[in-house]
């Protein structure tokens, strides 16, 4: 397999290639200094604005997955990983290297977004009845509290740039659309109810876009190795538009992967058969 680490302009929807890897890496994070975090084969990487690629030290979580993204001081780096616990756990690692620093007590837990302000973490779990529901964690407490709830599914929960909103994908009565909702779980809103498949919305730092993964119609979960489109979202709410076409799917755009700071790039991955 040849992964892509791609970055896209919105305006324009110009596409330009920052590595082409043979092999499996998937879900760019965007770092402040330019470069990039990914995961493949269970490990964590960062990759530099030439392309050049080097693993990041997490200790003993060697299983990571492609839920994990920086904390907004760039000092963190949240991963989920299941070595320790034998289902996915979300934890935090020095984004330079180290220890990894546990933070969910329950578990599976898959780690989704950071609150702007550094305090709180979202992402999705399942509990009890197995059923994956969407949290949030304050990280001064570490406690882990339920935000919404009546879905049959939740994913790829996101926060707005001004701190007040909670974007996700979220599943009813078989169809799979964009939502947002307040932090305090009022306000619930659907965003997106076409035919195609939604996932994973990210907000942009500007406060104007939300980028997000669009399935064909019929799509069952999340899977790879689909043709599939990036589409561009008003964060107030409006009609949304494809602003790149592409080979992929899971591992695409997991996670948050806008520029940081501004609204007019966002990194994404694409895949290709060697």
């Amino acid at each position: 397999m040849i992964s892509e680490l791609c970055v896209c302009a919105i305006d324009s929807g110009d596409v330009t290639v920052v590595l082409r890897h043979e092999g499996h890496i998937e879900a760019p994070n965007w770092l402040r200094d330019g470069s990039f975090v990914v995961n493949g084969g269970g490990a964590m990487y960062r990759v530099a604005a030439d392309g050049a690629m080097a693993p990041i030290d997490t200790g003993f979580a060697r299983q990571c997955n492609n839920d994990h993204g920086p904390s907004p001081d760039g000092t963190w780096l949240a991963i989920s990983d299941k070595v320790e616990t034998g289902e996915s756990c979300v934890y935090r690692v020095p984004l330079a290297g180290g220890v990894p620093e546990r933070l969910t007590a329950e578990v599976p837990s898959w780690w989704h977004g950071w609150a702007p302000d550094g305090g709180a973490i979202c992402y999705v779990g399942a509990r009890g009845d197995r059923t994956i529901r969407l949290y949030e964690m304050d990280l001064t407490t570490r406690s882990e509290r339920l935000v919404v709830d009546g879905f049959d599914h939740v994913d790829g929960p996101d926060y707005s740039a001004d701190g007040v909103w909670i974007w996700f994908n979220g599943e009813r009565d078989g169809a799979v659309d964009i939502w947002r909702v307040r932090r305090d779980g009022t306000g619930l809103e659907r965003m997106t109810g076409g035919d195609s498949v939604d996932w994973f919305p990210h907000p942009s730092p500007c406060g104007r876009h939300v980028v997000h993964l669009a399935y064909p119609a019929g799509t069952r979960g999340h899977p790879g190795g689909l043709d599939v489109s990036l589409r561009i979202l008003p964060q107030g709410g409006g009609a949304s538009r494809a602003v790149v076409t592409l080979h992929g799917g899971q591992g695409t755009i997991n996670v948050p992967s806008w520029e940081a700071g501004g609204g007019a790039r966002f990194a994404f991955m694409r895949y290709a058969r060697a």
